[in-house]
């Protein structure tokens, strides 16, 4: 394996994920779950950093930096409340941490080691994150509902 394999599979498995693709596309979302639409934007902030420090490298071992190209299935996100798209961006980034310990384990290279040590690290990161903001999102559409139904209950009769 060269050398640039490794940053080139890093670039694959960071540039086109769901995430990023939420951001690029400027999808319109329903107001409300602010914390998770933080959340994600601090997953791409960190993402693109990555990204960024990754094509450095490529740069400078001489190598073109590949564009991302997004699956077409991605499409389908834009009609879908965020929240319930969390649980395939958390999926996405399990998969990255998959793909990082593999890399981990054929780099020979400390700056490259130490860049797949931190796509890891931060990618499981915003997986926890990601997670409890969800829960809470979940907790609160719960507490509406039930507020909604105990509204529309018929009131009790006195007997």
């Amino acid at each position: 394996m060269s050398a640039a394999e490794p940053l080139v599979r890093l670039l694959d498995v960071l540039q086109p994920s769901l995430a990023m693709y939420l951001a690029d596309s400027g999808i319109w979302t329903y107001p409300g779950d602010e914390e998770i639409k933080l959340a994600l934007a601090d997953l791409v902030g960190d993402h693109r950093s990555l990204v960024e420090r990754a094509a450095v490298m490529l740069e400078q071992r001489s190598v073109p930096v590949p564009s991302p190209a997004y699956p077409i299935t991605f499409t389908s996100c834009h009609d879908v409340d965020i929240g319930s798209l969390v649980p395939r961006v958390i999926e996405g980034l399990r998969g990255q941490v998959a793909v990082c310990d593999g890399l981990a384990a054929a780099c020979d290279d400390a700056a490259l080691a130490g860049l797949v040590r931190e796509a890891r690290s931060t990618s499981l990161r915003h997986v926890d994150v990601l997670e409890q903001v969800a829960a809470a999102a979940r907790l609160r559409r719960s507490a509406v509902r039930a507020g909604q139904a105990t509204a529309a209950a018929p009131p009790a009769s006195a007997s």
